[in-house]
């Protein structure tokens, strides 16, 4: 493994365990699926560079594409749940009251 992969799949998983354990706050949660995105959005640039193949260079923009819906959609749920809730800590959040 190239000292590039290496770095590119330890940044994802630190972003995947920032998720999995720091679950304080729904921005902390979603700052951690960015870092995830921003690490996945590089690696397929990377890969699409590497193959020089031109079928594979439209991946890496469709990925950020999504990444912009998924951020937009977590930012949007963040304001709501801050609205209701007045804060955006997980713990305060109870799928039953809904």
């Amino acid at each position: 493994m190239t000292p590039v992969h290496f770095s590119f799949s330890s940044a994802f998983i630190l972003g995947l365990m920032g998720l999995a354990f720091h679950r304080t706050h729904l921005l902390s949660a979603l700052l951690c699926l960015e870092g995830m995105m921003l690490s996945l959005f590089i690696a397929l640039s990377l890969w699409a560079l590497q193959l020089e193949a031109t079928g594979y260079s439209s991946a890496p923009m469709l990925l950020l594409a999504f990444s912009a819906c998924e951020a937009s959609a977590g930012l949007a749920l963040l304001v709501a749940t801050a609205r209701t809730h007045g804060t955006d800590r997980l713990q305060s959040l109870n799928l039953l009251q809904c």
